[in-house]
């Protein structure tokens, strides 16, 4: 089968697509013949290797070679003990386990994967599983008559974040580029700012700031803040990460704010619910452009440059 590899972390070149061997589902996994595999931030991350916890597992090396986690497709096999799927069924997940997406065959486990809805494409469904569980656990604190901020609104899971909070009722104000403004005002944002002419965290404070590109201090988090407000990031630096979760949870509590990162939880139960929302019309899944197996390399620097409106489908 065509895959596209990586043997050290490093740019986009360091990508090739090579005909590697059909991997065989063992026990409590199914075979997934992949029809569309969305692009994440983290995929960029463990291609650079960079931040350092996108190396767990091979600190010198990738462990694994071929990217790509978030897939939608049919099953082609199934291993012993396997009793939710047969060959033929059309399935999407988060694989962030084993990864392997950006090929034409995955081995997934059983536990990662739901059936996908009819209503949904291969490549839209794809874009669900890990952004989906971000928008959804990052925004289910937001209130009607509250103000919420989403730093990355431009992005996969900021865009469906910013729809989901305003449908919460509260007042939304999204943060990017210039080049995504007018996007994030047709998702439904109250405000926009471009964090290159202005700085968030030195404007109104919020009710409730999700963070997707977490690169300012504790105490510049605790100041964007009303008090009783809340802060939660994804992903960043480890620096940043490390005093967000030590020196801003201590400055967050002495002052009456919560400053914390946002653990997401995984499965099929974290984005199912975004998925039928997107179904009933409630939310819309944007996707920027598909890129063939071939371009993965492209597709990969594009969304690393912070360029992607929504969401990137790389499609074998």
């Amino acid at each position: 089968m065509k895959a596209v590899v990586y043997e050290r972390y490093g740019p986009p070149d360091v990508l090739k697509l090579r005909d590697v061997p059909e991997p065989v589902p063992g026990a409590h996994q199914v075979l997934v013949e992949v029809a569309a595999t969305s692009v994440n931030l983290s995929d960029w991350e463990g291609l650079r290797g960079t931040p350092l916890y996108a190396r767990i597992g091979g600190l010198r090396a990738p462990a694994r070679r071929v990217l790509g986690s978030d897939i939608a497709g049919r099953v082609t096999a199934v291993g012993s003990g396997v009793t939710r799927f047969r060959p033929g069924d059309e399935v999407y997940g988060d694989n962030l386990g084993l990864k392997g997406g950006f090929a034409e065959y995955s081995v997934v486990p059983e536990a990662a994967l739901t059936s996908k809805p009819a209503e949904l494409t291969f490549a839209e469904a794809s874009t669900l599983p890990q952004a989906g569980a971000i928008a959804l656990q990052g925004t289910a604190r937001a209130r009607r008559g509250q103000r919420v901020l989403i730093n990355g609104a431009g992005g996969g899971s900021g865009s469906l974040a910013v729809q989901l909070a305003r449908l919460s009722g509260a007042h939304v104000t999204g943060v990017d580029n210039a080049g995504k403004l007018d996007f994030l005002r047709d998702l439904g944002a109250d405000e926009v700012i471009d964090y290159r002419s202005q700085d968030f965290t030195r404007l109104e404070p919020y009710d409730l700031v999700l963070d997707l590109v977490a690169h300012r201090s504790a105490m510049a988090c605790r100041r964007a803040l009303t008090r009783g407000g809340r802060y939660l990031c994804v992903g960043g630096p480890v620096r940043t990460l490390l005093q967000v979760a030590t020196v801003g949870a201590v400055a967050g509590l002495l002052t009456g704010r919560r400053i914390g990162i946002l653990a997401v939880r995984q499965g099929p139960a974290s984005f199912e619910p975004v998925a039928q929302r997107c179904i009933d019309g409630d939310l819309r899944i944007h996707i920027d452009r598909t890129f063939p197996l071939g371009e993965v390399p492209q597709a990969l620097a594009y969304v690393g440059a912070g360029r992607a409106l929504g969401k990137v489908v790389v499609v074998p």
